[in-house]
C-alpha cells in the first residue's frame, strides 16, 4: 500500500486540482455545470486554481480575483454544494493525509457554506448580482 503525505507544493495542488475537476467533468451533477461555464476554457480554469489553492494553503501570491462572483449567476443548490464537497474531500483523501490536507478540505467546506449562504441571500432577498 503506497504511503500518503501531505500536500507540500504546488506540484501536489495540481495532481488535487486536476484530479477533481477530472471527476467533475464527468459527474452526472456537476459535469453540466462546468462544462456549460467552461466548455472551452478548463485550461485557464485550472490555472486559476492551482493559483487559489498555492495562495490558500502556503501564502503564496498569484491569485487575483472574486471566486464568489463567477458563481452568484449560476442556479446551484444545497445538494450542488454538498456533492462538491464530497468528491473534494474524495479526491484530497485519495492522495494525501496530514496537516494541509485536513486545512484543504476544512477551507473549501468553508468556501462552500459561504457561497450557499450568499446565493440564498441573493435568492430570497431578489437581489441581480452586480459584476
Amino acid at each position: 500500500m503506497e504511503m500518503k503525505t501531505d500536500i507540500s507544493g504546488i506540484e501536489d495542488i495540481k495532481l488535487m486540482v486536476d484530479d477533481f475537476y477530472s471527476k467533475v467533468q464527468q459527474d452526472e451533477l456537476l459535469a453540466p455545470i462546468f462544462n456549460f461555464r467552461l466548455s472551452t476554457h478548463w485550461g485557464p480554469h485550472l490555472e486559476k486554481m492551482y493559483t487559489f489553492w498555492n495562495a490558500a494553503l502556503f501564502g503564496v501570491k498569484g491569485y487575483n480575483g472574486n471566486p464568489f462572483i463567477k458563481h452568484a449567476t449560476m442556479e446551484l443548490g444545497t445538494e450542488h454544494f454538498d456533492h462538491w464537497i464530497s468528491m473534494f474531500n474524495e479526491t484530497i483523501d485519495t492522495h494525501f493525509e496530514g496537516p494541509v490536507a485536513e486545512d484543504a478540505k476544512h477551507r473549501a467546506a468553508i468556501m462552500a457554506h459561504m457561497f450557499m449562504n450568499k446565493l440564498k441571500f441573493i435568492e430570497q432577498n431578489n437581489i441581480k448580482p452586480v459584476f
